[in-house]
């Protein structure tokens, strides 16, 4: 499975190239991509907010341009890197405020998830959100930590490009099939508490994306530990 990803994101950054080609020729920076893909995010963000106060509890166009917004400023976030490359800019800031705005632009981004979810009363939802949240930012900070202690740390699922492409792709889902089935919901009895509705479209891969970003962080955790372990080891028996 993992290798079958691995092959989608080489093939995905690799359908790039005739795009990178062309901004390498109008002489944009790679920080100024990072900058407009940040920019971009803040603007799905925005779409939530406005559909939280303005718009109906069952209008679906919101989260649906959200998906879509959230998507398109992900394709900027594989750019940035791929033209750093391309351009010979690789450098230590660059690589620094990457990351930086990624993080930025994926707190912004729950953020306004969770503003919408609040909004309409999806109070359970918009704690999974949370700590779909708290998830996404260990599994980023134990690489970079691990990293910055010469330990090589990716495994695990829900990086960045899956996070995103989760939310991303649920909110558009959530989108189409509410525009042609219309709203729906499945009742528990007498207790009148749904089972089901529109939203858990795309409620429910964020309860998922809570749980697997916070076990990627503990699995790089542990690897982290059996890593250093081994270095230990290695340090000892040649001592």
């Amino acid at each position: 499975m993992n290798n079958l990803w691995q092959k989608i994101k080489s093939s995905s950054y690799n359908s790039l190239n005739p795009l990178i080609g062309l901004l390498e020729k109008t002489g944009i920076s790679p920080n100024q991509i990072t900058t407009f893909g940040f920019l971009l995010n803040i603007g799905a963000t925005v779409i939530l907010i406005v559909g939280a106060e303005q718009a109906e509890k069952n209008n679906y166009h919101y989260l649906t341009w959200f998906g879509i917004v959230l998507l398109f400023a992900g394709v900027f976030d594989m750019l940035d890197g791929q033209l750093a490359r391309r351009l010979d800019k690789m450098t230590k800031f660059g690589a620094l405020f990457d990351s930086t705005i990624d993080r930025y632009s994926e707190l912004i981004m729950f953020f306004g998830i969770s503003y919408y979810l609040v909004s309409y009363h999806y109070l359970l939802s918009s704690v999974f959100a949370f700590i779909a949240m708290i998830g996404s930012v260990m599994v980023s900070y134990v690489r970079a930590r691990a990293e910055s202690l010469n330990v090589e740390c990716k495994v695990g699922l829900m990086q960045r490009p899956e996070r995103i492409l989760t939310i991303g792709i649920s909110a558009i889902l959530y989108g189409v099939i509410t525009h042609f089935t219309g709203n729906f919901r499945i009742e528990l009895g007498l207790l009148n508490v749904p089972l089901f509705e529109n939203i858990a479209i795309f409620s429910i891969p964020i309860f998922i994306m809570a749980i697997l970003t916070n076990m990627t962080a503990i699995k790089r955790l542990l690897h982290c530990r059996d890593s250093m372990k081994e270095i230990e080891s290695r340090k000892t028996e040649k001592g």
